[in-house]
């Protein structure tokens, strides 16, 4: 093998060897030394610097408790500002469900429930009970942060035909979803992403706890197009409507968040209402995971 001539000495006439010029000894060291340094031992971590680096993989996070992120991202409020805005959604949301039902029903309508584990995220006064609680052995758990949604959320589970066994109400936020991996069928969200302190991280959680092929329905209103008037709007208003809305935000791009998760498959429709001018424009659909 030619390489390794170098690291012979070359030899004078009558068998004695000459001493190594600095041209061997150099042969000789980029022969031992691929790097081509003449470092001697601390050439080794030279050489090795020239390898790829592979990081060791990083321990998995631990799972985050629902209760701790509770607190964290939406403490405790006065309760009689709870208590006030649990009735206010009640009372002040009707003309919107009305206008918004034709859609929900089309939405729903490709939902089979009989038999599923359900988990409602943001349930609050339990709106959308009427569209698939009625089904036999049906399981929902509704989430919320507001403990007072769960008297509202008890009488629309009943008066859509739900057992009360059949339904545990659950004070929670979406970034922690009170939930094991791969255990429900179904996740709905209706107006919800609007108001979670971490869009990303919720829904990284309704894919966590959705079993494979589980269903993601939602229903979420967003920014208008950029450049517009009503996004002029949006803007203008986005301060005071988390402030008065509970973390409500008017910009939000929620259908490209809902894209980048990676559900296997999306049907995502739009649509404008009349009678919310401010939140008039919608993303729909179903995703699967």
């Amino acid at each position: 093998m030619p390489c390794l001539v170098a690291l012979q000495p070359l030899a004078r006439p009558g068998g004695r060897r000459r001493p190594p010029t600095s041209a061997t000894r150099r042969g000789r060291t980029l022969a031992a030394h691929p790097c081509g340094c003449r470092c001697g031992r601390r050439c080794l971590i030279g050489a090795s610097a020239l390898l790829p680096l592979v990081a060791p993989p990083s321990p998995a996070a631990p799972p985050v408790d629902p209760e701790v992120m509770l607190e964290r991202v939406h403490p405790s409020r006065p309760d009689w500002y709870e208590e006030f805005y649990a009735t206010a959604m009640d009372q002040g949301m009707k003309s919107y469900e009305a206008e918004i039902a034709g859609y929900k029903a089309k939405l729903f309508s490709q939902l089979s429930t009989t038999g599923k584990s359900i988990l409602e995220l943001g349930v609050g006064t339990g709106p959308n009970f009427k569209y698939y609680a009625s089904d036999s052995g049906v399981n929902i758990i509704g989430v919320d942060p507001n403990k007072h949604m769960e008297d509202y959320a008890r009488t629309a589970a009943v008066s859509a035909g739900l057992p009360s066994s059949s339904f545990t109400f659950k004070r929670g936020v979406a970034e922690a979803l009170p939930a094991e991996d791969n255990s429900m069928d179904v996740v709905i969200g209706t107006l919800v992403l609007c108001s979670v302190n971490n869009i990303d991280m919720a829904l990284r959680e309704i894919y966590r706890v959705l079993k494979p092929s589980g269903l993601y329905l939602f229903v979420e209103h967003v920014a208008a197009p950029d450049g517009s008037l009503l996004r002029f709007v949006q803007g203008a208003f986005d301060p005071l409507q988390q402030f008065v809305a509970d973390g409500c935000h008017l910009t939000r791009k929620t259908g490209e968040n809902i894209r980048d998760v990676g559900f296997s498959s999306l049907s995502l429709d739009s649509v404008r209402l009349s009678n919310a001018y401010i939140i008039s424009p919608h993303v729909y659909g179903v995703a699967s995971k």
